[in-house]
Order: structure tokens, then C-alpha cells, then sequence
């Protein structure tokens, strides 16, 4: 039911109407990453929204925009976020990239350092092969560092996800999922994140993002990342395995 409501939406409306995602989550929409500990969250709801855009004209023309956004609600042993995603690029009037996708997550806390966690996630990035891919895992996660400097959890558990391909052709399979998130606050207004994931089957995806935000005020900051996509059978129609983004973009916290 969640991934026949979220083909339903339009792209802009996954981006816009999911508005906001906590910064201190590392949520990066391509790596399945961790919340925060409910039992230490400082708020009861956080959020934000982040975007970049690019443009050239005059001998060659080119845009590209990516946007990002998720909403989490902190309860004293439970948490609850939503978040969407998407990519846009063209040059010269042809679209070269496309990319979109929505998902939603829950941790529940057994004790201050096991919790268990769900999680869904939907995926259309056409230009890779993939029509659309249903991704859900559920499983145990470990908290090791807690903060303030340091955190880092571990997760894993198993899971099932179904693939749609552009070329036509459709996969479910069983998949075992593993990662791990870790966080630096190298200074009050600089933060350093790592997040990798493994979603493991006959082909197995592994995703990762490397990223660094810095604080400009109260209310915005600025985050650079550098994300990485590596199939070990991708697509026929999308034949490469390992895709990168770099970007940067302006976060407003909510």
C-alpha cells in the first residue's frame, strides 16, 4: 500500500509536501541510515529541507537541481521519519538524469543502546535502469557512540525488494541488509558524517555517502557530500556499476 501511494504523487510533491528532515540524522536518502536516539533527542519533531541548483547558457546550455527533504518525530523510546528525494539534470535540452524516490522509517529503543528498527523506500531513476525499486528491511540496530563528538550505530536485518526494469522485466528477491553510520562534530558549527549501507542478494547494492556540513547561522547551514552507488550486476540498459554525485547544497533547518 505505501509504494502504490507514493507512484501516485508527483515528483514535485514528493520533494515539497514531505518538507523537512532532521540534519542530526544523517539522512542522506540514498543510504538507509540510522535516527537519533529518541531517548536523547532535544525536540520533539526536527527538520529540514535542502536544495541545490545550477544553470549554463550560451554555447552549451545545462541545468541540474537536487532537492531533499524528511520530517522525524522523537517519543521517548520511538521514532518516526518520512523523507523524499529527487535529482534533475539536462544539457542541451536532453535530459541526462532523473531520479526520484520517497521512503519512511521507525526505530523503537529496547534499552539505551539496542533498539530495533523498520524501514521502506521507493526509487524511480530511469536513466540507471530501474523503472522503479521497492526496498523493505526491518531488523536490530546497535547504538556504540552516543555523542556528543561521536556517534555511531550499527544495524542489520533481513528484507525483500522488487525491482522494475526500464527495459522491461520485473525481479522480487529476498535480500539480507547491513549498515553502519558514523558522525563527527568536529567544532560547534562543523559536522562530519559517514554513512554506508549493503543491500545484499545475487546482486548486491552498496551505497555510501561522505559528507561535511558547516553552520552559516541559526537556521541555515551549508553541506557538501559525496555520494557512491556500486551494483555488482546493474541493468542491461545501465551496464556501468558504480555511480557518484558530488554535491552542495543549502540546508534550512526547521
Amino acid at each position: 500500500m505505501f509504494f502504490r501511494v507514493v507512484r501516485r504523487l508527483p515528483a514535485c510533491a514528493i520533494v515539497c509536501g514531505a518538507a523537512l528532515f532532521s540534519v542530526s540524522s544523517l539522512a542522506d536518502t540514498d543510504v538507509f541510515t540510522a535516527l537519533d536516539n529518541p531517548a536523547t533527542a532535544k525536540k520533539n519533531f526536527d527538520g529540514n529541507v535542502q536544495a541545490g541548483y545550477s544553470a549554463q547558457t550560451g554555447n552549451s546550455s545545462s541545468n541540474n537541481l537536487n532537492a531533499n527533504t524528511t520530517m522525524t518525530w522523537f517519543q521517548p523510546n520511538t521514532a518516526y521519519s518520512i523523507w523524499g528525494s529527487a535529482v534533475n539534470t539536462s544539457s542541451s535540452g536532453v535530459r541526462s538524469s532523473e531520479k526520484y524516490q520517497a521512503g519512511g522509517r521507525t526505530r523503537y529503543n529496547l534499552s539505551d543502546v539496542n533498539y530495533l528498527f523498520g524501514q521502506a523506500n521507493w526509487l524511480t531513476d530511469r536513466f540507471n535502469g530501474y523503472h522503479a525499486r521497492d526496498t523493505a528491511t526491518l531488523g536490530y540496530g546497535r547504538q556504540i557512540w552516543n555523542g556528543p563528538v561521536h556517534t555511531l550505530n550499527l544495524e542489520a536485518g533481513p528484507g525483500v525488494r522488487h525491482d522494475e526494469f526500464t527495459a522491461g522485466g520485473n525481479t522480487t528477491k529476498a535480500i539480507a541488509y547491513a549498515s553502519g553510520t558514523y558522525s563527527y562534530q568536529i567544532s560547534d558549527t562543523a559536522k562530519f558524517s559517514e554513512g554506508v549501507s549493503v543491500l545484499a542478494a545475487d546482486d548486491t547494492t552498496v551505497n555510501s555517502e561522505t559528507a561535511l556540513s558547516v553552520a552559516i547561522n541559526k537556521d541555515f547551514s551549508l553541506k557538501v557530500a559525496y555520494d557512491v552507488t556500486y551494483n555488482t550486476k546493474p541493468p542491461s540498459s545501465a551496464p556501468n556499476k558504480t555511480d557518484t554525485v558530488t554535491s552542495i547544497n543549502l540546508v534550512y533547518g526547521l
